[in-house]
C-alpha cells in the first residue's frame, strides 16, 4: 500500500479542490464546514493516539483523489469531446499533420 504522506498535506489539497470546484467562496460552503471539523475532531493530542485518524486521512485522500479526477476528468471532456463532424484539413490539424497540396493550386 502507497504511503498516505502527512496529514496536512491532505487537508490543504482537499481544500484547494473545493476551491477549484466552488463558485462562491469556498469557506462558506457545507463541505468545508465539515471536513475542518471532522479535522479537528480526529487530531491527536498528547493526551490521547486516535486510531480513526488514520481511517479519516484514508478517507480523506482517497475522497481527495476523487475530487482531482472529476475535475481533470471534466477539463479532458471540455477539450476533447465532439463537436461534431470535422474537415479533413481539422483532423490533419489535430494530430500535428498537414494535407498533400495538389499540383497546380488546387486543393
Amino acid at each position: 500500500m502507497a504511503a498516505l504522506g502527512s496529514p496536512l498535506r491532505t487537508f490543504r489539497g482537499l481544500l484547494r479542490e473545493l476551491r477549484h470546484a466552488s463558485g462562491r467562496p469556498y469557506r462558506d460552503t457545507p463541505a468545508y464546514q465539515h471536513i475542518v471539523a471532522t479535522f479537528r475532531a480526529h487530531r491527536v493530542t498528547s493526551q490521547k493516539l486516535c486510531r480513526a485518524q488514520q481511517e479519516l486521512h484514508f478517507q480523506a485522500a482517497t475522497y481527495l483523489c476523487l475530487l482531482r479526477s472529476v475535475r481533470e476528468h471534466t477539463a479532458l471532456h471540455r477539450e476533447y469531446h465532439g463537436k461534431g463532424e470535422r474537415s479533413p484539413e481539422e483532423v490533419a490539424g489535430l494530430v500535428g499533420f498537414r494535407l498533400p497540396q495538389q499540383p497546380g493550386g488546387k486543393g
